[in-house]
């Protein structure tokens, strides 16, 4: 039966990878306790079969704590030996800590990996709670793994009487045998029986190892709600996905206007400039009944490239910033100006007309209206 949410919807999904990472976060990682007992056994018997290749090094070691000669010459202290023995006993601690260690990490690395979770560190006021903990003794996992704990029991004690039973007449007989034969059938039996065992324990530590993977993924699963919400925060609401897809197309079509409208500057009557962070190329037709028409413009790199393309095609450029920025914040491409600027462009225009035509001409004062009248930001100039 699939576990019920808070809200009584089960949870039926697998977890996403990101829900195994704030897992992880928290310090919840796969982990078998039998995997742990199979490997550590055999790193037991690992260092147990090395000892003979340094027993003798180990019994002159040993010995020499009981030799007390150079004591009564005076030529050592107590404390000398004592020193010797410390030292002696904390090699060999340091030389089978180094490996248990490793099997231990090595083990779970292959089981479910390595994590440092500091939230796992925090203090929770309900690992103390004593109903908390009646809670925990009683429930399905602890009924569960006292179960298994009988089961494997029941299974090694199961296969070492197999082997005891097989080689039972042996053993009846090792009473009314002398004792180096004694000890020649138990060292035939010693390596059957733990091999046995060890199967066994691998039996166990595999069975373990699936079975807390289930409960572990299970602890996790998701409800079809709980995967749509855990989607909207990593990839975002379909609403707001499909207005960030706008934006991307307006940007692409408002680029490709731009790149068009560069091309169009060759054609421009006009290019008013700011004079070097604005410019909007004009085109207009003596005699044309609509108003003048904006051909390209833009700020700062998009600015400085109307202007460059004006100056290959001999465009005359007029410099009036308030009427340069009155036309970008308030014009489109390939619309014509606001009305509210017919006056000022006609003056600039008519100037620029004269000086085309090669006719002498003083600059004109440009009267911007005190509405149209902008900052390099868009904003009306305070006062207006």
């Amino acid at each position: 039966m699939a576990e019920e949410s808070q809200d009584g919807q089960e949870k039926t999904e697998e977890p996403t990878s990101r829900k195994l990472e704030k897992a992880a976060e928290e310090g919840q990682v796969l982990s078998s306790k039998e995997m742990f007992v199979f490997t550590g056994i055999i790193m037991m018997f690992g260092l147990v079969y090395l000892i003979p290749y340094f027993s003798q090094m180990l019994l002159s070691y040993w010995a020499m704590f009981f030799d007390w000669s150079d004591i009564v010459n005076d030529k050592k202290s107590i404390l000398d030996i004592l020193y010797y023995a410390l030292r002696f006993i904390v090699t060999i601690i340091f030389f089978i800590s180094i490996p248990i260690f490793l099997v231990v990490v090595l083990t779970q690395i292959a089981v479910g990996g390595i994590n440092f979770a500091p939230k796992a560190l925090q203090f929770k006021g309900k690992k103390i709670n004593p109903i908390e903990g009646l809670k925990r003794m009683f429930s399905q996992k602890a009924l569960a793994e006292l179960v298994k704990a009988i089961l494997k029991v029941l299974l090694l004690f199961g296969l070492t009487a197999v082997v005891v039973y097989e080689r039972l007449d042996d053993m009846i007989q090792l009473t009314e045998r002398e004792l180096s034969q004694a000890v020649i059938v138990m060292g035939q039996s010693f390596p059957q029986l733990l091999f046995v065992l060890l199967v066994g324990l691998a039996i166990i530590a595999a069975i373990d190892y699936f079975w807390q993977r289930h409960i572990f993924i299970q602890g996790l699963r998701m409800t079809k709600q709980e995967i749509k919400d855990e989607f909207k925060q990593t990839e975002g609401s379909p609403e707001v996905k499909a207005k960030i897809r706008r934006k991307q197309m307006e940007a692409s079509a408002n680029a490709a206007k731009q790149a068009s409208a560069l091309n169009d500057v060759k054609d421009a009557t006009a290019v008013i400039t700011n004079p070097t962070h604005f410019a909007v190329a004009l085109k207009y037709e003596v005699g044309s009944k609509g108003a003048p028409t904006i051909l390209a413009l833009g700020k700062g790199a998009m600015a400085k490239a109307i202007m460059e393309r004006a100056e290959q095609a001999n465009i005359t450029l007029f410099r009036s910033p308030l009427l340069a920025r009155a036309l970008f914040f308030t014009g489109e491409i390939g619309q014509e100006i606001s009305d509210k600027l017919y006056t000022a462009v006609a003056v600039a225009l008519a100037y620029i007309y004269k000086i085309d035509r090669g006719e002498f001409a003083s600059e004109p004062e440009i009267i911007v209206p005190e509405d149209m009248q902008f900052n390099e930001y868009g904003e009306l100039l305070e006062g207006k």
